[in-house]
């Protein structure tokens, strides 16, 4: 395992990626914390960490960045320190600077945000598949090529598939890497309010399971 500091936030934390396997396989880039109120996704994102750490089997290159948005975890905001929403600070076709609410704050411009700078950086480095941990209802949400990660997921956690997440989202994610950029892109929403116990025991061996499928495609 490799630690790296990708940059710094508003409040000086550093916005660390966990490195495993060989820099030759296919990178696969897991992110928790975009959101910092979503607990679930970084939950899940540890554990997942301190599974890689005990065993780590997959002839993959994974990333895995716990806390994306160190100071939203920090403070339990969705926002950063700054109170922009980091899934609509994405420099995509679509992007507003519309404020439909504080919540949804977009940034003054696109790619404002230290946070998404260093993101995008990380995706320059030969990403083939994100999966983004995050918290609301159940549902898979797919951008690009990664149905058949997202069916494995589904089999085992009964989580439905959708292409849409039901409303407009300028400056996300999904759109930005999935949709724009040919990096597929798999927006996993762990159900809201679920225990630390039962996200990972639910969730974390989905995943594990998911991983030997993107073995066995991104190559």
């Amino acid at each position: 395992m490799m630690l790296r500091v990708l940059s710094r936030t508003h409040l000086n934390l550093p916005i660390l990626a966990y490195d495993f396997g060989k820099s030759t396989d296919p990178k696969i880039l897991i992110l928790g914390g975009i959101h910092g109120d979503e607990t679930e996704g970084v939950a899940c994102a540890k554990a997942l960490l301190a599974s890689f750490l005990n065993d780590f089997p997959y002839q993959l290159q994974v990333t895995i960045i716990p806390e994306a948005n160190p100071d939203g975890c920090l403070l339990n905001t969705r926002t950063n320190s700054k109170g922009v929403d980091l899934n609509r600070n994405l420099p995509t076709k679509d992007w507003s600077a519309e404020i439909k609410s504080e919540r949804y704050h977009p940034g003054a411009s696109p790619l404002s945000e230290v946070e998404n700078q260093a993101l995008v950086k990380e995706l320059n480095t030969g990403v083939k598949f994100v999966l983004s941990l995050h918290s609301w209802k159940p549902v898979l949400n797919v951008n690009g090529d990664c149905l058949q990660e997202a069916e494995t997921l589904s089999q085992l956690t009964g989580y439905a598939i959708d292409q849409e997440i039901g409303y407009p989202t300028p400056g996300c994610l999904g759109t930005f890497a999935g949709l724009e950029r040919n990096i597929p892109t798999l927006t996993y929403e762990i159900e809201r309010g679920l225990k630390t116990d039962l996200v990972i025991k639910n969730h974390v061996p989905a995943i594990l399971e998911m991983l030997k499928v993107s073995e066995r495609i991104r190559k």
